[in-house]
């Protein structure tokens, strides 16, 4: 896991990268947040989508409520980033377009994307 600071767009944003999951549950998100907050002195996450456990995506599994719930209880805006086409779930594709309404949660398809709405919001 890596995590930088991203500054570009005037807010401080942290950028959380890694190629394999490690948010996998609610304690593992807890500390990747609290990690990144520490780091980078700054409320706004990007996480990057293969960070997450592929559970997250199963709305059925409670795994995003639960997870983002925590960032929504600790203040914490959150974005995530990648390529979400693969996923045809209605009850998904519903929940990113809501959540895309809102100020605390983003669903983008790029770094910049999500870097850039955390910086405005």
């Amino acid at each position: 896991m890596l995590i930088k600071t991203d500054t570009g767009a005037g807010y401080p944003v942290a950028v959380v990268r890694s190629q394999t999951p490690v948010i996998t549950d609610v304690q593992s998100a807890l500390d990747v947040m609290m990690t990144a907050k520490y780091e980078s002195g700054t409320d706004r996450i990007a996480i990057q989508k293969e960070a997450l456990a592929e559970e997250f995506f199963t709305l059925s599994s409670g795994l995003a409520g639960e997870i983002l719930q925590k960032f929504t209880n600790y203040g914490v805006r959150c974005a995530i980033f990648g390529d979400f086409s693969r996923y045809t779930s209605k009850p998904l594709r519903d929940f990113i377009r809501e959540s895309n309404r809102g100020k605390t949660v983003f669903f983008a398809d790029s770094e910049e994307a999500a870097a850039d709405w955390l910086a405005k919001n």
